[in-house]
């Protein structure tokens, strides 16, 4: 893979990008694809791709893995985007910096320098400390220290006295010092006290009113959402749509969809649709597809003429309380690249209504399709969804597509009072009172950015390579680190960091420590068919129950290959061996994102000609919720 790491491309006016190897100075937007860049070398403007552009490799902060990076760095790193976050919108000046430095108690020179280094930069790496420390993972803070901070929050900065960010660092240091524990570094105590949201810290310490004008959210409205991108809200739901598969055409059940939206002017930046439940991968696709261009993924489904020109790097994404989007790894992940990570306060639906209405205004043109199971038992009556199923998964895809760009981005939306695609293009570019924020940051590594919201493991590196779940994975590249001792602990072996697609477990990701790159590391023993994480699991549990107790990969093979065979031979008379085999066919092809930032042209699958009637919008464009 590129070795851009978590570099992002800089869209913006007076950013500099790449072309061709050499470098240009980004003058002006034409459109969401091309932009006039100035060659300083001779002075000559030319127009440039954004799909053709790369970062500028030496303002790039050094790509990690989290596990190499020191805890207490890594406090460091999110108290500094905590004390600059309200600095990164358009038009501040020097007198709200100084401002907000007296807030979190730092010269103003200091904030000048960390909010210069994100934003040459523009992930959290840029704000790491330059030294390095111990890895992370080793002394974090103990579960007594902890509460001390949480304590010291509640009883002295969470009062109406108001007592300033240094008067808790004393206090928790003084109260560690009395019970003999080693007090925690005062960076670590003010990133707490920063990430406090702004509502808590206003309510708590005496001013409800201030918080309840500025924060509660009025009907129809989202505090913050000020510009394209400031949040971007995701959810689930499972679609009242039975769905056939690809090659019996025989239904197979109803898919789920997992969907990003911008807040500010309500389009939808990003989807994923598919028949497992929701879970870390689906909300990794979700992120990766609102993120990166879509020409690619348009062109998978056969709708090159479709416009979708929602991608960039989003300030904050806000979501429920599920388990998915608070793993380690999304967190992480969302941190690392700027991403701001807030949850809907618990028992307050009002904050999670934008998306939910979303959903609910698609799954009404749903109801629409053959095959749809309505919203009620009393609503579908004698309809059998079952009988009157006709759309594959591909199929209903590339329909959901063609609804959200050519029907529901461009009616008039009763909550903005335009249509989204035009208030997404008054955000960007500016009408003419008010200037446009410009085209958003992208990451300049595709594949680095997807890898980093996959699962991850630690793990040490054998002769025969590395062994996950009992499979056993190796490369060339895995050679120069078999038995390596831990370079703090020479007695124990090093761990390694692999990132695995749970939809194709035939390769993993391996990061080397030196080059800085991931790179593909495949099953050892090549006679291992393709397969998913739930496939894997299935035939393990099969074979165990016929005696093996450890995982031997040829009983492994041998009932993974006696399962697809029954699969094969009841495909056409159940629904579940049917489904089975549509979510493999489903995962082996989407996984081939991860491989190459070309993964759309190498994709065989194409989607056959839809009926005109499929795609027909029977009723005028009116104004929707």
């Amino acid at each position: 893979m590129s070795g851009s790491g978590r570099s992002v491309l800089d869209l913006s006016i007076g950013g500099r990008v790449l072309h061709d190897g050499r470098v240009y100075e980004i003058r002006s937007i034409l459109d969401y694809e091309t932009v006039v860049g100035l060659d300083p070398a001779t002075g000559r403007e030319k127009a440039l791709r954004v799909v053709d552009l790369a970062p500028v490799s030496e303002d790039s902060a050094p790509f990690r893995e989290l596990e190499e990076i020191d805890e207490a760095d890594l406090e460091a790193a999110r108290f500094r985007m905590e004390a600059i976050r309200p600095l990164l919108e358009p038009g501040i000046g020097r007198k709200e910096i100084e401002r907000r430095a007296s807030e979190v108690g730092v010269h103003f020179t200091t904030l000048y320098r960390w909010l210069n280094r994100y934003e040459a930069a523009g992930t959290l790496e840029a704000l790491l400390p330059r030294k390095r420390g111990r890895r992370r993972g080793e002394n974090r803070l103990p579960d007594d220290v902890e509460s001390i901070i949480n304590e010291v929050i509640e009883a002295v900065y969470l009062t109406r006295q108001r007592a300033p960010a240094q008067k808790v660092v004393l206090e928790v240091r003084r109260r560690c010092l009395e019970m003999g524990l080693q007090p925690p570094h005062a960076n670590t105590i003010r990133a707490r006290v920063a990430a406090i949201h702004p509502r808590e810290r206003l309510k708590r310490r005496g001013r409800r009113k201030e918080a309840e004008e500025r924060y509660a959210p009025a009907p129809g409205s989202f505090p913050g959402a000020d510009y394209p991108f400031a949040y971007v809200q995701i959810d689930h739901t499972p679609v009242d749509v039975v769905l056939v598969d690809d090659q019996y055409r025989q239904p197979i059940g109803r898919p789920w969809v997992t969907l990003a939206m911008d807040v500010f002017s309500r389009m939808v930046a990003g989807l994923y649709v598919s028949f497992d439940a929701p879970s870390e991968t689906s909300v990794a696709m979700c992120v990766a597809h609102a993120v990166l261009p879509k020409d690619e993924w348009l062109a998978r489904l056969g709708l090159e003429d479709l416009e979708w020109p929602v991608y960039g790097l989003m300030d904050t994404i806000h979501v429920d309380n599920g388990a998915e989007f608070r793993s380690s790894t999304f967190r992480d992940a969302c941190a690392l690249h700027g991403i701001n990570l807030e949850y809907r306060p618990v028992r307050q639906p009002r904050f999670g209504g934008h998306i939910e209405r979303l959903l609910g205004t698609l799954l009404k043109e749903i109801h629409d399709l053959p095959g749809t199971t309505f919203s009620s038992i009393k609503e579908r009556g004698e309809y059998q969804p079952d009988k009157h199923a006709v759309m594959t998964l591909k199929e209903f895809e590339a329909w959901l597509a063609t609804l959200i760009c050519k029907v529901y981005h461009l009616r008039i939306h009763s909550g903005i009072g335009m249509p989204p695609l035009k208030k997404w293009e008054t955000g960007l570019f500016g009408d003419g009172r008010e200037t446009g924020r410009g085209l958003p940051k992208i990451p300049g590594d595709r594949v680095a950015f997807l890898l980093d919201f996959l699962p991850r493991f630690r793990r040490t590196i054998q002769p025969d390579g590395v062994t996950i779940e009992g499979l056993a994975y190796y490369a060339d590249v895995l050679r120069p680190w078999i038995g390596a001792p831990d370079p703090d602990n020479p007695k124990s072996k090093r761990k390694f960091t692999f990132r695995r697609d749970p939809r194709d477990i035939s390769v993993v990701w391996f990061f080397d420590p030196d080059l800085r790159q991931y790179f593909r590391v495949p099953f050892a023993n090549q006679a291992l068919p393709p397969m998913s994480v739930w496939e894997y699991r299935q035939a393990r549990d099969r074979a165990r129950e016929e005696g093996m107790k450890a995982v031997d990969e040829r009983r492994v093979l041998e009932a993974l290959e006696e399962l697809r065979e029954r699969t094969r031979e009841s495909a056409a008379r159940t629904k579940k061996a049917r489904r089975s085999l549509q979510k493999r066919r489903d995962h082996r092809e989407r996984a081939a994102t991860v491989e190459s930032t070309q993964a759309a042209e190498d994709v065989s699958a194409q989607v056959p000609e839809a009926d005109d009637d499929i795609f027909q919008v029977d009723e005028p464009l009116g104004e929707i919720e």
